[in-house]
Protein backbone atom coordinates (compact mmCIF):
# COMPACT_ATOMS: atom_id res chain seq x y z
CA UNK A 1 0.00 0.00 0.00
CA UNK A 2 1.35 3.49 -1.00
CA UNK A 3 -0.91 5.68 0.43
CA UNK A 4 -4.15 5.42 2.59
CA UNK A 5 -7.12 7.58 4.79
CA UNK A 6 -8.53 6.42 7.34
CA UNK A 7 -12.03 7.86 8.77
CA UNK A 8 -10.83 11.54 7.92
CA UNK A 9 -12.97 14.06 9.00
CA UNK A 10 -12.30 18.48 8.42
CA UNK A 11 -14.25 21.77 8.85
CA UNK A 12 -14.05 25.45 8.92
CA UNK A 13 -15.88 26.80 12.31
CA UNK A 14 -18.96 24.87 12.07
CA UNK A 15 -18.72 23.96 8.39
CA UNK A 16 -18.22 20.10 7.32
CA UNK A 17 -16.26 20.18 4.04
CA UNK A 18 -15.32 16.14 4.64
CA UNK A 19 -16.86 13.71 6.73
CA UNK A 20 -15.69 9.73 7.65
CA UNK A 21 -13.65 10.14 4.13
CA UNK A 22 -11.50 6.74 3.69
CA UNK A 23 -9.48 5.52 0.39
CA UNK A 24 -6.04 3.08 -0.39
CA UNK A 25 -4.15 3.64 -3.11
CA UNK A 26 -1.80 0.72 -4.19
CA UNK A 27 1.56 1.98 -5.85
CA UNK A 28 1.76 3.09 -9.39
CA UNK A 29 -1.75 3.72 -9.66
CA UNK A 30 -4.21 6.53 -10.85
CA UNK A 31 -6.84 7.78 -8.45
CA UNK A 32 -9.32 10.12 -9.78
CA UNK A 33 -11.24 12.19 -7.46
CA UNK A 34 -14.51 13.43 -8.93
CA UNK A 35 -17.52 15.09 -7.69
CA UNK A 36 -19.38 18.46 -7.77
CA UNK A 37 -17.76 21.93 -7.21
CA UNK A 38 -17.69 22.02 -3.51
CA UNK A 39 -17.65 18.80 -2.61
CA UNK A 40 -14.14 18.53 -0.82
CA UNK A 41 -12.06 17.32 -3.46
CA UNK A 42 -9.23 19.91 -2.92
CA UNK A 43 -9.55 19.73 0.90
CA UNK A 44 -9.14 15.97 0.43
CA UNK A 45 -5.80 16.30 -1.33
CA UNK A 46 -4.80 19.06 0.61
CA UNK A 47 -5.05 16.36 3.46
CA UNK A 48 -3.72 13.80 1.92
CA UNK A 49 -0.26 16.09 1.06
CA UNK A 50 -0.67 17.11 5.24
CA UNK A 51 -0.91 20.66 3.78
CA UNK A 52 -4.08 20.69 7.04
CA UNK A 53 -4.50 18.31 10.02
CA UNK A 54 -7.94 16.37 9.80
CA UNK A 55 -10.34 17.06 12.83
CA UNK A 56 -10.50 12.85 13.45
CA UNK A 57 -8.98 10.04 11.31
CA UNK A 58 -5.49 10.24 10.12
CA UNK A 59 -2.95 9.56 6.30
CA UNK A 60 -0.45 7.21 5.90
CA UNK A 61 2.60 6.92 3.70
CA UNK A 62 3.13 2.88 3.54
CA UNK A 63 1.46 2.62 7.18
CA UNK A 64 3.58 5.75 8.90
CA UNK A 65 1.24 8.17 10.03
CA UNK A 66 2.25 11.23 8.30
CA UNK A 67 1.46 13.89 11.07
CA UNK A 68 4.92 12.26 12.69
CA UNK A 69 6.80 12.41 9.46
CA UNK A 70 9.60 15.23 9.48
CA UNK A 71 8.06 17.82 7.04
CA UNK A 72 11.74 17.54 4.70
CA UNK A 73 10.51 13.78 4.34
CA UNK A 74 6.97 14.40 3.23
CA UNK A 75 8.37 16.70 0.95
CA UNK A 76 10.23 14.00 -0.60
CA UNK A 77 7.64 11.67 -0.83
CA UNK A 78 4.77 13.73 -1.67
CA UNK A 79 4.06 16.78 -4.79
CA UNK A 80 0.88 18.90 -4.66
CA UNK A 81 0.12 21.01 -7.98
CA UNK A 82 -2.88 23.35 -6.39
CA UNK A 83 -5.23 25.24 -8.65
CA UNK A 84 -4.21 28.88 -8.08
CA UNK A 85 -0.54 29.79 -8.01
CA UNK A 86 0.72 33.53 -7.83
CA UNK A 87 3.62 35.59 -7.32
CA UNK A 88 4.61 39.04 -7.33
CA UNK A 89 8.36 38.30 -7.73
CA UNK A 90 10.30 38.71 -10.62
CA UNK A 91 11.44 34.98 -11.14
CA UNK A 92 12.16 32.91 -14.33
CA UNK A 93 10.42 29.38 -15.00
CA UNK A 94 13.83 28.03 -14.38
CA UNK A 95 13.62 29.47 -10.81
CA UNK A 96 10.21 28.45 -10.41
CA UNK A 97 10.70 24.63 -11.06
CA UNK A 98 14.39 24.71 -9.45
CA UNK A 99 12.04 25.44 -6.24
CA UNK A 100 10.54 21.48 -6.24
CA UNK A 101 14.72 21.36 -5.83
CA UNK A 102 13.98 22.38 -2.30
CA UNK A 103 13.90 18.94 -0.06
CA UNK A 104 16.75 16.84 -1.81
CA UNK A 105 19.63 20.13 -0.65
CA UNK A 106 21.39 20.94 2.41
CA UNK A 107 20.46 24.63 3.75
CA UNK A 108 22.36 26.98 2.01
CA UNK A 109 23.41 24.23 -0.60
CA UNK A 110 23.89 25.43 -4.28
CA UNK A 111 22.23 23.76 -7.36
CA UNK A 112 23.90 20.61 -8.00
CA UNK A 113 24.67 18.71 -11.09
CA UNK A 114 21.33 16.69 -9.98
CA UNK A 115 19.44 19.59 -9.79
CA UNK A 116 20.32 20.88 -12.69
CA UNK A 117 18.91 17.48 -14.33
CA UNK A 118 16.12 16.99 -12.94
CA UNK A 119 15.22 20.52 -13.69
CA UNK A 120 16.13 19.79 -17.64
CA UNK A 121 13.78 16.50 -17.34
CA UNK A 122 10.72 18.44 -15.56
CA UNK A 123 11.22 20.95 -18.38
CA UNK A 124 10.77 18.47 -21.48
CA UNK A 125 7.96 16.51 -19.70
CA UNK A 126 5.73 19.63 -19.70
CA UNK A 127 6.83 20.95 -23.20
CA UNK A 128 8.60 24.21 -21.61
CA UNK A 129 12.04 24.09 -22.07
CA UNK A 130 12.40 26.62 -24.77
CA UNK A 131 10.49 28.78 -21.90
CA UNK A 132 12.85 28.27 -19.15
CA UNK A 133 14.09 31.79 -19.28
CA UNK A 134 10.74 33.75 -19.52
CA UNK A 135 9.56 35.30 -16.51
CA UNK A 136 6.56 34.28 -14.62
CA UNK A 137 4.83 37.21 -15.21
CA UNK A 138 4.82 36.93 -18.84
CA UNK A 139 2.92 33.78 -18.96
CA UNK A 140 -0.59 32.66 -20.05
CA UNK A 141 -2.46 30.64 -17.14
CA UNK A 142 -1.63 27.39 -19.04
CA UNK A 143 1.94 27.98 -19.44
CA UNK A 144 1.64 28.73 -15.36
CA UNK A 145 -0.33 25.32 -15.18
CA UNK A 146 2.34 23.47 -16.76
CA UNK A 147 5.16 24.82 -14.89
CA UNK A 148 4.07 24.06 -12.03
CA UNK A 149 3.37 20.65 -12.90
CA UNK A 150 7.33 20.92 -14.00
CA UNK A 151 8.00 22.06 -10.39
CA UNK A 152 6.69 18.86 -8.81
CA UNK A 153 8.45 16.32 -11.35
CA UNK A 154 11.57 17.80 -10.32
CA UNK A 155 10.67 17.32 -6.87
CA UNK A 156 10.99 13.53 -8.26
CA UNK A 157 8.02 12.33 -5.62
CA UNK A 158 6.62 9.00 -5.30
CA UNK A 159 2.96 10.29 -4.71
CA UNK A 160 1.48 13.26 -6.95
CA UNK A 161 -1.41 14.67 -5.96
CA UNK A 162 -3.12 17.35 -8.62
CA UNK A 163 -5.88 19.79 -8.33
CA UNK A 164 -7.28 19.74 -11.73
CA UNK A 165 -4.31 20.34 -13.73
CA UNK A 166 -5.99 20.55 -16.93
CA UNK A 167 -7.54 23.96 -15.68
CA UNK A 168 -6.27 26.36 -18.29
CA UNK A 169 -4.82 24.19 -20.96
CA UNK A 170 -5.79 23.47 -24.61
CA UNK A 171 -6.77 20.29 -25.04
CA UNK A 172 -3.62 18.94 -26.84
CA UNK A 173 -1.94 20.25 -23.61
CA UNK A 174 -4.58 18.26 -21.87
CA UNK A 175 -4.30 15.16 -22.88
CA UNK A 176 -0.65 15.37 -23.44
CA UNK A 177 -0.28 16.15 -19.47
CA UNK A 178 -3.01 13.17 -18.88
CA UNK A 179 -1.38 10.93 -21.28
CA UNK A 180 2.77 11.92 -19.03
CA UNK A 181 0.72 11.21 -15.98
CA UNK A 182 -0.25 8.01 -16.66
CA UNK A 183 3.48 6.68 -18.28
CA UNK A 184 5.05 8.01 -14.89
CA UNK A 185 5.10 4.99 -12.78
CA UNK A 186 4.19 7.18 -9.80
CA UNK A 187 0.93 6.84 -7.51
CA UNK A 188 -1.16 10.05 -8.33
CA UNK A 189 -4.11 11.12 -7.38
CA UNK A 190 -5.82 13.34 -9.78
CA UNK A 191 -8.86 15.88 -9.25
CA UNK A 192 -10.90 15.90 -12.02
CA UNK A 193 -14.09 17.78 -13.83
CA UNK A 194 -13.70 15.95 -17.44
CA UNK A 195 -15.55 12.30 -16.81
CA UNK A 196 -14.14 10.89 -19.79
CA UNK A 197 -10.53 12.47 -19.23
CA UNK A 198 -11.01 10.12 -16.00
CA UNK A 199 -12.72 7.11 -17.76
CA UNK A 200 -9.53 7.47 -19.86
CA UNK A 201 -6.65 7.44 -17.86
CA UNK A 202 -7.97 6.64 -14.30
CA UNK A 203 -7.53 3.49 -12.81
CA UNK A 204 -9.85 3.96 -9.90
CA UNK A 205 -12.48 6.84 -9.71
CA UNK A 206 -13.72 8.19 -5.77
CA UNK A 207 -16.87 10.14 -6.16
CA UNK A 208 -17.18 12.86 -3.36
CA UNK A 209 -20.71 14.55 -2.58
CA UNK A 210 -21.30 16.90 -0.06
CA UNK A 211 -18.27 16.00 1.76
CA UNK A 212 -18.75 12.07 1.31
CA UNK A 213 -17.36 8.95 -0.23
CA UNK A 214 -20.77 8.14 -2.83
CA UNK A 215 -18.81 5.67 -4.99
CA UNK A 216 -14.81 4.02 -5.31
CA UNK A 217 -14.05 1.54 -7.86
CA UNK A 218 -12.76 1.13 -11.44
CA UNK A 219 -14.21 3.40 -14.28
CA UNK A 220 -16.78 1.52 -15.92
CA UNK A 221 -18.19 0.23 -12.35
CA UNK A 222 -18.13 3.85 -11.15
CA UNK A 223 -19.72 5.97 -13.89
CA UNK A 224 -22.89 4.59 -14.20
CA UNK A 225 -26.26 6.58 -15.73
CA UNK A 226 -27.94 6.67 -11.80
CA UNK A 227 -24.62 7.96 -10.22
CA UNK A 228 -24.30 11.03 -13.07
CA UNK A 229 -28.01 11.69 -12.60
CA UNK A 230 -27.44 11.46 -8.73
CA UNK A 231 -24.58 13.14 -7.89
CA UNK A 232 -23.97 15.69 -11.03
CA UNK A 233 -27.56 15.96 -11.71
CA UNK A 234 -27.08 15.13 -15.55
CA UNK A 235 -28.50 12.37 -18.52
CA UNK A 236 -26.40 11.04 -20.21
CA UNK A 237 -25.76 7.38 -22.68
CA UNK A 238 -22.29 5.12 -22.46
CA UNK A 239 -20.83 3.72 -25.51
CA UNK A 240 -17.31 1.31 -25.44
CA UNK A 241 -14.63 3.28 -27.48
CA UNK A 242 -12.01 1.40 -29.11
CA UNK A 243 -10.00 0.66 -26.14
CA UNK A 244 -12.85 -0.62 -24.22
CA UNK A 245 -13.04 2.09 -21.93
CA UNK A 246 -16.40 3.82 -21.21
CA UNK A 247 -17.66 7.27 -23.14
CA UNK A 248 -20.22 9.59 -21.80
CA UNK A 249 -22.72 11.34 -24.30
CA UNK A 250 -24.72 13.75 -22.42
CA UNK A 251 -27.92 14.01 -23.32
Amino acid sequence: MSIAAENLAWGVGRKTILNDVSLTVQPGTILGLLGPNGSGKSSLLRLLAGLVRPVSGRVTLDGQDIARMRRRDLARRIALVQQHAATEMNVTVQDVVMLGRIPHRAPLAGCSQADATAVDTALAQVDMTTFRHESWQSLSGGERQRVQIARALAQQPRELFLDEPTNHLDIQHQLDLLRLISTLGLTSIVALHDLNHAAMFCDRLLVLDGGRVVADGPPDEVLTAELLAGVFKVECDFHRTSDGRHHILFR
